[in-house]
């Protein structure tokens, strides 16, 4: 699903994952596997997640997809989406700036990933998921809810979208 470069599939629901930090990669797997994850009904991607993730028997499992995930060398999907203002962005971006940082790259003591390089459709999918209440209803998830909840729209969503794909992938490849 995630392509064998870890570059990500739209069609598949599969953001590009590769050199995401294995910090996240491992609570992701878990929050999947514990069902904190992709469980909700109208998370169709989340859903596809959840039984992948329970073929995991062992910690060891998890240790080794995210030392595997975290070693591919970051990829820098094509944009898809049209339409956002990425000088607006910048402007909206400001709530993001605390967990993401002013590059993007995240912060593990926050649990935030590197958002920098991600594919815009799927940034755009998760904003709207959280805003919705349908991503997760573990404690990162719950910040991310109010987050997105500052957005109004999807324009400004696009908008800050817009922004992050400004930001350096090179900066962001540094963040494990």
């Amino acid at each position: 699903c995630h392509g064998p470069a870890g570059e990500g599939n739209q069609l598949a629901l599969a953001p590009a994952i590769a050199g995401l930090g294995d910090w996240y990669i491992k609570a992701q797997l878990q929050n999947f596997k514990s069902g904190a994850r992709g469980m909700h009904p109208e998370d169709t991607a989340g859903l596809r997640m959840y039984p992948m993730s329970q073929t995991l028997k062992t910690d060891a499992d998890i240790d080794a997809i995210a030392a595997y995930v975290a070693a591919m060398p970051p990829v820098r999907p094509a944009p898809v989406l049209t339409g956002g203002d990425p000088a607006r962005g910048a402007q909206l971006y400001q709530v993001c700036l605390t967990c993401h940082g002013p590059d993007g790259v995240g912060n593990p003591a926050v649990q935030s990933p590197r958002i920098a390089g991600a594919s815009d459709w799927y940034l755009l999918s998760s904003l709207q998921k959280f805003k919705a209440g349908i991503r997760g209803t573990y404690p990162t998830a719950t910040i991310m809810r109010g987050m997105a909840g500052t957005l109004p729209d999807e324009q400004a969503m696009k908008d800050v979208i817009a922004h992050i794909m400004t930001l350096s992938s090179q900066t962001a490849a540094i963040a494990k």
